[in-house]
């Protein structure tokens, strides 16, 4: 600003740091939700895989393929829990950073608040001494053009008195010449150092943009290689499944469960009534019943 003792252009600045840091805080809060997350989905895999029957009376080779798929969702569920733990520990990191870089830039706050502090101070004196210096001094009484000549004790009166208002407009001006020249020195001083002040907050914030960038492709890609092991645990059950063989289950459960290798004889009719006709007793006083 062309007002020297305005502080808008570093106010904006400031205010682009802290919003910086805010999103920092942002991300850091995003990653930390995302691990609560992570590790309650995984704690509820485990626990499904655990106490969820699945297929408990399969046999063979279908059922070696259930317990890899239940063995794998449980590695899954172990994978996303180490993953909550991986996200808690970048967002630990980036919550380093963003106190790192807050201790930093506090320091260069406190520096850039004294200078702030003794040049508006500098100005303020410096521009009481001007209007001291400036203000309109009238001439003694009897010393304008057209009034009559005062008496000759007055004249030394007046002659005294107009030296001495000379004399106080000399120090006022040496004192507002070297309240201009400290001025200046300070001036360049600020300038100097708000220069400085610049090029660091320049530097965090570069250092903040990388970082955040960096912690991004970073979270991308832990969550690729989640879904990469996740799968890989998927292709083994997949593979399991190659294994299953229809043919095998059925044969392991004929011989499990078999009673005997011989059917059943046929069932052959034998008339029973007509070979009973045909049989006299020997010796029968009465005759035989036949039931019908």
């Amino acid at each position: 600003s062309t007002d020297l003792t305005s502080t808008v252009g570093y106010d904006s600045i400031i205010q682009h740091l802290n919003d910086g840091r805010k999103n920092c805080k942002e991300f850091e809060d995003f990653l930390k939700e995302r691990a609560i997350i992570e590790e309650k989905y995984g704690k509820e895999l485990i626990n499904l895989s655990k106490k969820k029957p699945c297929g408990q009376t399969e046999l063979n080779t279908l059922k070696r393929s259930l317990d890899v798929f239940k063995q794998q969702i449980d590695n899954v569920g172990q994978g996303h829990i180490q993953l909550a733990q991986t996200l808690r520990e970048e967002a630990k990191k980036m919550e380093d950073f963003r106190e790192k870089q807050k201790l930093h830039r506090k320091k260069i706050e406190l520096i850039m608040e004294a200078i702030h502090k003794n040049r508006n101070a500098q100005y303020k004196k410096t521009m009481e001494v001007k209007q001291t210096c400036c203000c309109f001094l009238p001439l003694p009484l009897g010393m304008h053009p057209g009034t009559p000549p005062p008496s000759l004790s007055r004249f030394w009166q007046l002659f005294m008195k107009l030296a001495q208002t000379k004399s106080a407009l000399e120090d006022s001006d040496r004192s507002y010449q070297q309240s201009v020249t400290t001025l200046e020195k300070v001036r360049e001083e600020w300038q100097k150092e708000h220069i400085k002040a610049c090029e660091f907050f320049e530097t965090q914030e570069c250092e903040r943009i990388s970082y955040v960038r960096n912690a991004l492709w970073l979270h991308v890609n832990q969550l690729s290689l989640g879904c990469v092991q996740n799968d890989e645990k998927y292709e083994e059950i997949r593979k399991s499944l190659e294994m299953c063989s229809i043919e095998k289950d059925v044969d392991f459960f004929v011989n499990l469960r078999k009673t005997g290798s011989l059917a059943p004889a046929p069932v052959v009719y034998e008339n029973y009534y007509n070979t009973q006709r045909n049989v006299t007793p020997a010796r029968s006083p009465l005759p035989v019943p036949i039931s019908r």
